[in-house]
């Protein structure tokens, strides 16, 4: 099974979750979440797919997000508002995102990579 795998290069997790991948063999296409950011057509399938908030997109603890004070604006923002942000600015979103076109995780649980990707 290839996965598709959105990271940031300087992220810890990103690379905590690469490492993983790798260890377990497997094969994964990367895109920089900043410069390919996923559309908003793969984010609304993805959060349906697995019944998600809105709000797990975001990273949360990131400077931009508290630069745009989303903590207090998601709650009351559209939907359009919601995927204009996040395919606007990679930074604004949960890092690493691993699919496999049917299935997604947002940032890196090693359980939760266990229970997903592990064949």
């Amino acid at each position: 099974m290839a996965l598709t795998f959105y990271g940031y290069p300087p992220c810890g997790t990103c690379r905590k979750a690469k490492k993983w991948l790798e260890k377990e063999n497997i094969s994964f296409e990367e895109y920089h979440i900043v410069k390919h950011p996923p559309s908003r057509e793969e984010l609304k399938a993805w959060k349906e797919q697995e019944g998600l908030e809105w709000k797990h997109f975001f990273n949360t603890s990131g400077k931009k997000y508290r630069e745009m004070d989303l903590k207090t604006r998601l709650p009351k923002a559209s939907e359009k508002e919601v995927l204009e942000w996040l395919t606007s600015d990679g930074m604004l979103l949960k890092r690493p995102i691993v699919t496999d076109g049917e299935s997604v995780t947002l940032g890196f649980k090693e359980p939760v990579f266990e229970e997903k990707w592990k064949a």
